[in-house]
């Protein structure tokens, strides 16, 4: 069924679940203390953001890659790994690992002088028609690995490319899905793989074009994609499996609602209205705008995830703050390619929850994607300090743990917070740096957010093991090394 005007389906808001789950405690195994891969290990952080403020003399022990206990005011003990001040990592909800191999590549203008979304999709679709699977992997690494230097330790990877570069099926449908679960595993970032459904090029279900070959799948294909990365699933430690639509361009309406339907306990992402010609496209076709034909047909709630959402009326901003649904947001890419600017103020009031994400990776720092967010709507508005609130005055503070708690909400996973039950994930800033001589806590998080941003992330501690330290992930030689022999290739034109 494609869009209608006016088309209703509340039996859709009574089948889809919530679908969000805690973690595993973690692997089996025999109680050890202390040193990276043990079973058990402990951690005493001099200064810690916990969920309910900042903590003194915190200790931590962890089973596996969960947090067991959390203790403030604590006493060290030997075999504790000692770190001055600590934060919770970040999830980064919306990637297309593949497009960081693209980064910088679109920043020259076009023959027309009218360089818009439209003309870097040609660009993109271009640069993926090259890319094999060993390709796909060794960029994903990379930018997994320039993820957890940069502050996420999680990531909602948004996968739509499963084809072979002529159109055709691998002998195993999620062979590259499956590169995704080999990069998280062996970078150390958590992982929420979310295979994309796409069967068309525009509303109404038109055919795909060329570019979008090897994007294709249907329902029995993308069956086996999810049945398989699931089962293999355990590869990258604690890694989630949900589902996404591309958008209501690439999915028509009646898949859309089987995908909801055959999968109700998964998260499911999907872009809507990044682009003015996208809502455009929407109106001409179905009379209703992207976010207004979802709130009215798909029942939005806690495990949806939309992406951009950039384009909506103050009634639909409204409606999608009161959905429970996480709107995921990208600001530099939305800045990168003059998506505008998403509803952020009106949607914080309205009780609307958030995250962010990095999509076409231009850059990568958590603290830079706060700031872009916050910049924003200063300049949309003139003001300053735009999204703090009267309970969290410090704008970085509440930039921060309203990206934690959306985070782990589109994750899907028990992520975001140095609590019981949640991955043991944590940035340790440099409490030397010279910008941080005299501040503490709240402050902390405006000058990393506002000043110094990435430099500040001295180690990185994903799953309870340490993947980043001194500035540089365990393995950033040989990731390296990989990603120039796969650059030199493409670039090349070999």
């Amino acid at each position: 069924m494609p869009l209608d005007r006016g088309t209703r389906v509340p039996t859709e808001r009574q089948i889809v679940a919530s679908g969000q789950r805690r973690m595993s405690t973690g692997r089996k195994g025999s109680r050890r203390t202390g040193g990276e891969g043990s079973m058990t290990q402990t951690f005493f952080f001099d200064s810690a953001l916990l969920p309910n403020g900042w903590g003194r003399n915190v200790r931590i022990e962890t089973a596996g890659s969960v947090i067991a206990r959390v203790g403030a005011d604590a006493t060290r003990r030997a075999g504790d790994r000692h770190e001055p001040l600590v934060i919770p990592g970040l999830s980064n909800v919306h990637s297309h690992a593949f497009q960081r191999a693209m980064a910088g590549l679109s920043e020259r203008r076009g023959a027309s002088g009218q360089d818009d979304f439209w003309s870097w999709r040609e660009l993109m679709y271009r640069f993926l028609a090259r890319l094999e699977p060993e390709d796909i992997e060794a960029i994903a690494n990379y930018a997994y690995a320039d993820m957890l230097e940069a502050g996420f330790t999680s990531v909602g990877e948004f996968h739509y490319l499963h084809r072979t570069p002529q159109g055709g099926w691998y002998d195993n449908p999620a062979e590259l899905a499956v590169r995704h679960l080999s990069a998280a595993e062996a970078t150390g970032i958590g992982l929420t793989l979310l295979p994309v459904f796409y069967e068309s090029s525009q509303f109404g279900g038109e055919p795909p074009t060329a570019g979008q070959r090897r994007f294709i799948t249907d329902l029995d294909s993308f069956a086996r994609i999810i049945d398989d990365v699931h089962r293999l699933s355990h590869r990258a430690d604690g890694a989630r499996i949900g589902v996404a639509a591309h958008s209501l361009r690439a999915v028509t309406a009646d898949h859309l609602f089987t995908l909801a339907r055959r999968y109700p306990d998964r998260p499911i992402h999907i872009h809507a209205a990044e682009q003015l010609k996208e809502v455009r496209d929407c109106v001409a076709y179905c009379g209703q705008r992207p976010v207004e034909w979802l709130l009215r047909n798909v029942g939005l709630n806690a495990r949806w995830c939309l992406v951009h959402a950039t384009h909506m009326t103050a009634e639909e901003t409204r409606g999608l703050a009161r959905s429970g649904a996480v709107a995921g947001l990208c600001p530099s890419t939305e800045s990168n390619l003059g998506d505008g600017i998403f509803p952020a103020r009106a949607y914080i009031e309205g009780g609307g929850r958030w995250a962010i994400g990095t999509d076409s990776h231009i850059t990568l720092d958590a603290a830079a994607e706060l700031r872009q967010l916050e910049y924003s709507q200063r300049l949309e508005r003139h003001s300053r300090n735009v999204l703090s609130t009267a309970d969290s005055p410090s704008t970085g503070r509440s930039l921060f743990e309203s990206a934690l708690r959306g985070g782990a909400q589109a994750m899907g996973q028990a992520v975001g917070a140095i609590a019981p039950g949640h991955r043991a994930d944590f940035l340790v800033l440099d409490e030397g740096h010279p910008d941080l001589v005299g501040r503490s806590e709240d402050a902390i998080l405006d000058t990393w957010e506002f000043v110094v941003g990435r430099s500040l992330i001295r180690s990185v501690i994903a799953g309870g093991q340490i993947v980043v330290e001194a500035h540089r992930h365990r393995a950033r030689e040989r990731i390296d090394a990989n990603y120039r022999r796969t650059m030199q290739r493409l670039m090349s034109g070999a």
